[in-house]
């Protein structure tokens, strides 16, 4: 079984219910990694179109512009996007959906247990699925095993504006714009899509949910890391 060693260089957080999701976003803001292949804008966690479902969306490497990238060659392969799901409300990842591209196409492996728990991924193929990664003329979903997958460029959804968030921090806003201007229209970012059965997830916490009470809760974040 063929493993890969990995260290993290980033990550976001979230919180996912049968119907509740919360977003860290890390839009231009990150220092260490901004303008990297490592660096990630935003982290979906979301009930699918289907309600037997979950949806995880990573997005990295932000204000791409139009027309970018013009091949795959964008997704880096020394970086792997790592789901984390934490079911026993611990905040240590139980399970992990790992996804890093090979050639023209974007792997998949999990959900399955972390070989080990913290910043060292390793990577074990036994679980391989695949999607070609989509260029903006060629879109591609795959459907493997109850699962959907896509990677390729998208419109960035996220909408805020950065000039009056800059203008509140300095003190300096007088007044605000409805609905304002959105930085971030117009320019692309990278996606890496998965879509699962909840069947797969063993049930997540109960009575620790504090907008549903009654509902299971799982805690979520990706990272990014980078092969050593």
């Amino acid at each position: 079984m063929k493993k890969s060693k990995l260290l993290a260089t980033i990550g976001g957080l979230g919180v996912a219910a049968l119907s509740v999701f919360l977003i860290s976003a890390d839009h231009i803001d990150a220092p260490a990694v901004a303008g990297t292949t490592a660096d990630i804008t935003d982290f979906y966690a979301f009930e699918g179109e289907s309600s037997n479902n979950f949806v995880f969306v990573a997005n990295v490497q932000g204000l791409l512009l139009p027309g970018q990238p013009t091949d795959q060659a964008e997704f880096d392969e020394t970086v792997l996007l790592e789901f984390n799901i934490d079911v026993d409300n611990d905040l240590k990842e139980d399970l992990v959906i790992q996804a890093i591209k090979r050639g023209d196409s974007m792997y998949f492996f999990g959900p399955s247990a972390p070989a080990m728990q913290g910043l060292e991924s390793t990577i074990a193929t036994s679980t391989r699925r695949s999607v070609q990664i989509s260029t903006k003329d060629d879109v591609q979903i795959a459907e493997q095993d109850g699962m959907k997958f896509f990677a390729g460029p998208r419109d960035d959804p996220f909408f805020f504006d950065f000039n009056k968030y800059n203008e509140v921090l300095a003190g300096t806003a007088t007044s605000f714009d409805d609905p304002g201007t959105d930085t971030f229209a117009g320019t692309n970012v990278l996606s890496v899509v998965v879509e699962f059965p909840k069947s797969m997830l063993p049930a997540g916490t109960a009575g620790v949910n504090p907008f549903a009470p009654t509902t299971p809760m799982y805690n979520v974040w990706v990272e990014a890391k980078r092969k050593q």
